[in-house]
């Protein structure tokens, strides 16, 4: 996945039930730190900055990326209208700029 970005933008993966979107989003973000090609960055916006904050069901997972070199790049504004921000537990907070960076520098962009 060299020169991929992954948007994240729902509280999961997918459209079903929270449980099973929470599930799936725990097991792509586990195999693919496993896998040893990983994405250049993981962009958090909308719905899913929740992924990356205190209490996220897939934190574990996404810490794990962060610690073999994965930018997880979580959208301000986004934090900011969840009354999120001081609940971040991975990752750096950006502005849209620095999602559009991303995605611009990418060979391809995966949306979950």
């Amino acid at each position: 996945m060299e020169n991929t970005v992954i948007v994240i933008n729902n509280n999961g993966m997918g459209k079903a039930d929270e449980t099973l979107q929470h599930t799936l989003l725990a097991k792509y973000l586990e195999l693919i730190a496993l896998n040893g090609s990983l994405p250049n960055a993981i962009c958090f916006y909308t719905e899913g900055v929740k992924m990356v904050c205190e209490g996220s069901p897939v934190l574990e997972q996404v810490r794990a990326l962060e610690s073999k070199g994965v930018r997880l790049i979580v959208c301000s504004t986004c934090l900011n209208y969840f009354n999120l921000t001081d609940k971040v537990r991975a990752g750096i907070v950006g502005g849209m700029g620095d999602i559009i960076e991303a995605q611009v520098k990418a060979g391809k962009v995966i949306t979950l």
